[in-house]
């Protein structure tokens, strides 16, 4: 759904694609704790919404952490794939496109390590943090700048928190109101928002092995 005239972002920023990206996982720690589910929403500048992709994720030693916040358990997760499964649907999915997260220090933390056990390295990806970009708007004069929060400041309808796909729903939504306030179309102006330096994802290769593997087998 178009939120945001054309006109208003800017024909070059309007062109650009965002892989909206949202993780929720076993903890807060990305060397401890695993990824238990990710989800990736492509849209436009304007708040168009392209396409959608979610998976739950099997954890490491069933550990799935603060269920009361995710609403993940281990007998949900049981039958989700790997990590190691996911990545090349995932990189085809990053691939092209500038990863957007809320907080996407955060996103980017587990993605890049869970990436790497699983034997793919990825690129320095250019990422924009709408939650950097609505404090950097905002300075000190807003309390929270929480997802749910921005959402109910916007208008914008945010069912289901804490689920991967809802969030990255709800961040697609949010971008474009947050990319007009700034006033710009080009990210390079959107100073510490926006991190990395390629669009770009190398394809994954078949030979690739996780982090373990290379370990035991003396191939690193």
């Amino acid at each position: 759904m178009t939120i945001v005239s054309q006109d208003a972002i800017g024909p070059s920023l309007g062109e650009q694609r965002f892989a909206v990206v949202d993780v929720e996982t076993s903890g807060l720690s990305p060397r401890r704790h695993r990824i238990l589910q990710v989800a990736v929403v492509h849209a436009r500048a304007d708040g168009t919404i392209l396409d959608e992709w979610a998976s739950d994720v099997r954890p490491r030693l069933w550990r799935v952490g603060p269920t009361h916040v995710h609403g993940l358990t281990a007998r949900r997760l049981r039958g989700a794939p790997t990590i190691a499964g996911l990545v090349p649907e995932l990189v085809g999915r990053l691939d092209g496109a500038v990863l957007a997260a809320h907080n996407a220090s955060f996103d980017w933390a587990f993605l890049r390590r869970s990436l790497r056990r699983a034997g793919y390295t990825p690129p320095d990806a250019r990422r924009l943090c709408t939650l950097r970009l609505s404090r950097s708007l905002d300075g000190d004069g807003v309390d929270s700048h929480r997802l749910v929060d921005l959402c109910d400041r916007y208008g914008i309808d945010h069912p289901n928190a804490h689920d991967a796909l809802a969030d990255a729903r709800a961040t697609a939504t949010l971008l474009p109101h947050l990319l007009r306030a700034a006033g710009t179309n080009d990210l390079g102006s959107l100073n510490g928002a926006v991190r990395g330096v390629t669009t770009a994802w190398p394809a994954p290769t078949a030979g690739g092995r996780s982090w373990w593997r290379r370990t035991v087998l003396g191939q690193r």
